[in-house]
């Protein structure tokens, strides 16, 4: 049994494009399931039937576990058995007939248009931190970024000419998404402005965002300044930092932005780093962004035209 759990750790690490945390859950899942089975007398996992695997999910729902944890447990376990059905150590999958709990579906909170403007506006760009806030909120809201992607991200990643982002997202999936001048013009005023200061001692590796410490911002770095702003706003809503991707996705869908435009800038397309906008042009990408996007450069142009008049 510890075997055949060791080379898929083997596979897992070295044959599969998995960040560590993906692959830490996998393992720690995999390892209950193995740990379950000696206790009920299957001495191997090829000799498991799919009521052994049934109980199991059966258990961890009694437990208290949430759906969403239960669901994840069994496609650690069917993850595990593919592998084991491609090494010819089974012959059918005992989770093939395992039905997925049934989640949830909770509506992620969505702030409006004019929520994001003022949150956006709340930091003090006249002082150093304040500007850096200023450009990451900018910057979240204009790609529709996991906390992950923007804090990763690094200088190398601004393509300023193209007006692009370069992201890498969860497997280390690379994706370009559009970034408007808007936010670009936030990043160059922090970069020339507030950076040098951050990193004073040369440590930022060339990521972007800086703490004050010259590293990486941490997530809960991230939350913690987005919370102040949020207090400040006097903003109601159940805000996290996930709240600007559901808007970003929302604005654009409800301006009329095309749905397959909208899933490749969020990332939820299958695309390898070789495959990259194959199948979706760049241009058209920049079109449905530019046009639905609130802080594009055309819609923002267009909102101070209003103002005027």
């Amino acid at each position: 049994m510890n075997d055949l759990f060791q080379q898929y750790k083997s596979y897992l690490l070295f044959e599969q494009n998995l960040t560590d945390n993906s692959i830490d859950a996998y393992l720690r899942d995999v390892r209950r399931f193995l740990t379950y089975l000696k206790t009920v007398g299957v001495d191997s996992p090829t000799r498991v039937k799919p009521a052994h695997v049934q109980r199991l999910i059966q258990l961890l729902s009694e437990m208290g576990l949430s759906a969403s944890s239960v669901a994840r447990n069994l496609s650690s376990i069917r993850g595990f058995y593919r592998f084991l059905l491609a090494e010819n150590y089974m012959e059918a999958d005992p989770t093939e007939t395992i039905d997925r709990p049934k989640l949830a579906r909770r509506l992620p909170s969505v702030l409006s248009y004019e929520e994001v403007r003022k949150l956006i506006e709340m930091p003090d760009v006249k002082h150093y931190l304040g500007l850096r806030d200023r450009a990451m909120l900018e910057t979240i809201y204009a790609c529709g970024l996991r906390v992950s992607e923007l804090l990763n991200l690094t200088l190398n990643d601004i393509y300023w000419k193209e007006e692009f982002v370069r992201i890498f997202g969860k497997g280390r999936k690379e994706r370009l998404v559009p970034v408007a001048r808007t936010a670009l013009n936030w990043i160059q005023r922090y970069i020339d402005r507030s950076r040098p200061t951050l990193d004073r001692y040369n440590r930022s590796q060339g990521v972007l965002f800086l703490n004050v410490r010259g590293g990486a911002l941490s997530r809960m770095g991230f939350w913690k300044i987005l919370k102040q702003y949020v207090e400040r706003a006097g903003i109601r809503k159940e805000i996290h930092p996930h709240t600007f991707r559901h808007s970003f996705a929302t604005h654009l869908l409800e301006r009329g932005a095309d749905l397959r435009a909208v899933q490749e800038m969020l990332g939820h397309a299958d695309i390898s780093t070789t495959q990259i906008y194959t199948h979706i042009d760049r241009t058209f990408l920049m079109q449905e962004y530019q046009t639905f996007h609130p802080r594009s450069d055309v819609n923002m142009k267009q909102n101070q035209n209003k103002l005027r008049s």
